[in-house]
């Protein structure tokens, strides 16, 4: 079991909601962000283990703010899984491309993203990083 804080980003409080309660019930701790801005904003001030980013949401978009994560020192570090429903080959490479670790496409599974952020996270869980 992971010990860690989340971020989870989705302008779909359902989402954000099924989500946080599959993280929290494994020992994370979750913080949610309803739009890219906020994302930001919490990922300066809360300093999660990991991000989950929907793409389409309001005030900034899952890019947008995945790059802008990426792009700054004190949060270049944190991993970012972009969840989202555009699986178009060209979504990926562009999520990729701004800076997300993974690009995983909904509907999902919330035992197999559990499994995806303990991949990701592993070392980090094991050297208390």
């Amino acid at each position: 079991m992971g010990i860690g804080k989340i971020l989870i980003a989705d302008d779909e409080p359902h989402i954000r909601r099924i989500i946080g309660y599959n993280f929290k019930r494994v020992g994370y701790e979750v913080i949610e962000a309803a739009d890219g801005k906020e994302a930001v904003d919490l990922s300066l001030k809360e300093a999660p283990s990991l991000i989950i980013l929907d793409v389409a949401m309001p005030e900034m978009d899952g890019y947008e703010a995945c790059l802008a994560i990426k792009s700054n020192e004190k949060t270049k570090h944190i991993p970012i899984i972009m969840l989202t429903a555009r699986g178009q080959e060209i979504d990926e490479k562009k999520g990729l491309d701004v800076g997300a670790d993974v690009y995983e496409t909904k509907p999902f599974s919330p035992r197999m993203l559990i499994k995806k952020v303990e991949e990701v996270l592993g070392s980090e869980i094991t050297t208390g990083a």
